[in-house]
């Protein structure tokens, strides 16, 4: 009797230990971990820099996993486990470690491109391609220090990856064409995320993102066209933000052939000027000017040359300056005729047939 009392009081404190060890540490790392991660907070608010709250609110969350994974370790190292699988829950712990700080690298990195995006943009732009490879690269990288921890060599694993990406290589030439483009496409900086781009079939718009497949472009009208990379890299583009997103606003005017062209050059320029400075998408310290170039059936011709900041800006300009030069030019009597046709009477006349 006394010897089963004994037995039984033996299991209960082999048990009871490491469930009180477990409690202990995770009670004492969790205020621990509060005290700290106030701290911290207090901190990252009296600085300038996102970095530091990046890093804190990708660490926050994670940091409680970690903290019962350090418990159960300990727990288990004073248990009567045997020993066997107290190593395989050890790796166990240990790659959820590795494959926790993975994510939470891979989350730091990708909030600090979108933050500094602007600044990174002139090295390297930013899209969905950048930022996949990004993933793919620590996650890689992550695999190995996995692969690494519990024991397995890596070089038959990369020369195994690598006789499996020939095959793969040959089965994906399509995709891997349009991989290749996109990066392509990218690292030439010909065509950006934002730019304003025409293609030789007529599609024009944004472009809003470059991704391992295709580059999305937002037309006007609201919808989205899906061009694969490879497709655009070897098409005629015209990008209107290259070199420069502003861009000359031509106007074609006629006036009567009676018209005083000196006035009408006054009159035209000081109108041009006015939009250039009042309306929204104007050029203020463009100075405009025109340029007179044939002598038409019913009128001189000449061309109005404005500045609009950008591909879009130039239709509220066009709008506004045809709008305020017609009343100008009625205020000064300046006339833009109409079409003029001569007909010969006679004939129209000899070509009448008789009348029954």
């Amino acid at each position: 009797m006394d010897q089963d009392i004994n037995s039984m009081l033996q299991r209960f404190i082999a048990t009871s230990i490491p469930l009180i060890i477990f409690s202990v540490v995770f009670l004492m790392g969790y205020v621990a971990r509060k005290i700290l991660f106030k701290r911290l907070l207090n901190w990252a608010k009296s600085t300038t820099s996102p970095l530091d709250d990046v890093i804190i609110s990708a660490i926050n969350g994670p940091s409680l996993i970690w903290l019962l994974m350090l418990a159960i370790y300990f727990a288990i190292k004073i248990s009567s486990i045997p020993e066997g699988i107290i190593d395989t829950l050890g790796k166990f712990l240990l790659v959820s470690g590795i494959f926790s700080a993975t994510i939470v690298i891979n989350n730091i990195v990708g909030k600090v491109v979108n933050i500094y995006s602007q600044k990174i943009e002139s090295t390297l732009p930013v899209t969905s391609l950048t930022l996949n490879f990004s993933k793919i690269l620590i996650f890689g990288i992550g695999a190995l220090v996995i692969l690494n921890s519990l024991g397995v060599s890596i070089t038959p694993v990369l020369a195994t990856l690598g006789v499996g990406g020939l095959a793969v290589a040959l089965a994906l030439q399509d995709t891997l064409s349009n991989l290749f483009s996109g990066i392509h496409i990218m690292l030439a900086r010909q065509v950006k995320v934002g730019d304003f781009i025409k293609l030789e079939s007529g599609e024009e718009g944004y472009v809003t993102d470059i991704n391992w497949r295709t580059t999305k472009v937002k037309m006007l009208p609201n919808n989205e066209v899906l061009i694969p990379n490879s497709k655009l890299a070897q098409a005629v583009i015209t990008n209107y933000y290259l070199p420069d997103k502003e861009l000359a606003v031509l106007v074609q005017v006629g006036v009567h052939y009676d018209s005083d062209l000196k006035k009408v050059q006054k009159v035209t320029c000081e109108v041009a000027r006015q939009v250039m400075k009042l309306v929204p998408g104007g050029v203020p310290d463009f100075e405009p000017f025109i340029r007179y170039h044939t002598f038409g059936d019913s009128s001189i011709d000449f061309t109005v040359i404005l500045r609009a900041r950008e591909f879009v800006d130039q239709y509220l300009v066009k709008h506004e300056f045809i709008q305020r030069l017609h009343e100008r030019y009625q205020k000064e009597g300046i006339v833009i005729p109409y079409p003029i046709r001569a007909i010969n009477y006679q004939q129209e006349k000899a070509g009448e047939y008789p009348r029954t």
